[in-house]
């Protein structure tokens, strides 16, 4: 029995730390960016100007549309090697007129494509344009794009000039949230997120040599890789844009990201858009996990000419979907050890928390050198992005001595240090977090809709995004419809 009871404290210690895995991966991912130079991504690479089909799937974008196309017509581009095809998905709004305004201002150069039976989803409607382009020979690449991304004037020529490289078979962008001045403290915390998940990560797989996804509002194809995989885009999944980056590296060519390349898209401003938003892509993600089961942890399929095996790509990968397990587990061991040696608990939760200041304190730094611009507009969505409770926690973790004091006189610790009972609630916060979170969704649909603000500032963006996940494991485990709940848009990015 004392040997069981050894083993059990063995891997409850383990697991305490497996809390902090997300972040140390996240770090990596940040260090990992200083190597790119190494990649000489943007040394040599002079203007290549592929004749370029803009294909943009539409329904009801009639508020976006006019800014965003002529967006593209005033971009630093040879007009005559450039052409508009917005695919009408049956839109019920405006579009028609808003295009037969734009077709009559830009003739020849704006189509619009209207397919009346409609409602099946982004990919049915992409691969209707993808017909109309891959129908002739004119086109030589293709972008394709949301009706909301407005591009920055640079960012197609500094796409374009990779595919000078007969290697490089597709290139994203960097997308920023653009909602700006009128933005609020959700749309700023996506900002943020997307220095870590684009800026920093991307960057970090151009330096692995594998890119996870072709960023869904702005992707641009050579046409002969278009070509290889079929010409078509994936219709069985929530995730046609990491379906296409997988298949584009499968055929033996490279995705870049091009950070330089900037574009501004409207983001979701309230709980229940983004919850729909992040819960189609989280459901996609799992269902690329499973479709490409036999390419995670093998290293040897490079020489079939990808690295889609490499370790380090699956571990970033899996440590984010397994982020609510850690920290349901972390949580689970920290009060097991409450019960069964208070001390080693205390020691460890102290331990866990360092590692998790230090790693964010770098996060925090690495963010504000990757983007310093976006980084001060969401400086307190930042800090607080892993909600005040835990801000909270990291600021004690950085000054014990300080509030050690504080914490005896609150009753969390006795003299000496050791831990009290209620210090059990705040072992158990992180995975208390995520049904936290799952709650401010659900109050955001009734009355009390005024408390989930208050309470995603309590537990966090981070926790919100995890409490997302377990929504699409228990979505794919029911299998659900696969529905595309689009995001409506507002014009935003235009206005501000």
């Amino acid at each position: 029995m004392h040997v069981l009871n050894q083993i059990a404290h063995v891997l409850a210690t383990v697991a305490v730390f497996l809390g902090a895995v997300p972040l140390v991966v996240a770090v990596v991912q940040f260090l990992l960016v200083g190597l790119q130079r190494f990649r000489h991504l943007y040394e040599d690479r002079p203007p290549y100007l592929p004749r370029t089909a803009v294909l943009i799937p539409a329904w009801n974008e009639a508020p976006v549309l006019a800014s965003s196309v002529e967006g593209l017509l005033r971009m630093r581009y040879p007009r005559d090697r450039l052409r508009v095809v917005v695919v009408d998905d049956a839109s019920t709004d405006a579009t028609p007129e808003v295009m037969g305004e734009l077709m009559a201002r830009h003739p020849g150069q704006v189509v619009h494509l209207r397919r009346e039976d409609g409602g099946q989803g982004k990919a049915h409607t992409l691969n209707h344009g993808l017909a109309h382009v891959l129908g002739d020979d004119w086109a030589e690449a293709v972008l394709v794009m949301d009706a909301d991304v407005v591009f920055d004037r640079d960012a197609l020529l500094r796409m374009t000039r990779h595919l000078a490289d007969p290697g490089v078979g597709a290139v994203t962008a960097y997308i920023k949230e653009g909602s700006g001045r009128q933005g609020n403290h959700l749309t700023r915390s996506i900002a943020f997120e997307y220095i870590t998940a684009q800026a920093a990560a991307r960057r970090a797989q151009n330096v692995l040599g594998v890119v996870a996804c072709l960023a869904g509002g702005a992707q641009l194809h050579d046409r002969e890789s278009l070509e290889a995989i079929g010409g078509r885009i994936d219709t069985s999944t929530l995730a046609e844009d990491t379906v296409t980056t997988f298949e584009t590296q499968l055929t033996g060519r490279r995705v870049v990201f091009d950070g330089y390349a900037t574009v501004l898209a409207e983001e979701p401003g309230d709980l229940t858009g983004l919850w729909k938003q992040r819960l189609r892509w989280a459901r996609g993600n799992l269902q690329v996990t499973h479709r490409y089961r036999r390419l995670w942890f093998r290293p040897w399929k490079r020489r079939e000419g990808h690295r889609l095996g490499s370790v380090l790509f699956g571990l970033i990968w899996y440590s984010l979907l397994a982020t609510p397990v850690l920290l349901t587990v972390c949580s689970a061991s920290l009060l097991f050890l409450y019960f069964t040696d208070s001390d080693r608990s205390w020691q460890l939760f102290h331990w866990l928390w360092l590692v998790n200041l230090v790693c964010y304190l770098l996060i925090l730094l690495l963010s504000a050198a990757v983007d310093p611009g976006t980084f001060r507009r969401c400086l307190r969505e930042a800090l607080l992005y892993p909600g005040l409770v835990s801000t909270c926690v990291l600021v004690v973790t950085a000054l014990p001595a300080v509030f050690q004091p504080l914490l005896e006189r609150a009753g969390l610790l006795a003299a000496g240090g050791s831990p009290q009972p209620l210090m059990a609630l705040v072992y158990v916060w992180v995975g208390l977090a995520l049904p936290l979170a799952w709650a401010a969704k659900l109050l955001s649909g009734t009355r009390l809709r005024f408390l989930a603000p208050v309470l995603l500032t309590l537990v966090g963006y981070g926790s919100l995004l995890s409490a997302c996940l377990v929504a699409a494991w228990v979505q794919e485990r029911r299998k659900a419809e696969l529905t595309w709940d689009k995001t409506e848009k507002t014009g935003k990015v235009a206005a501000g």
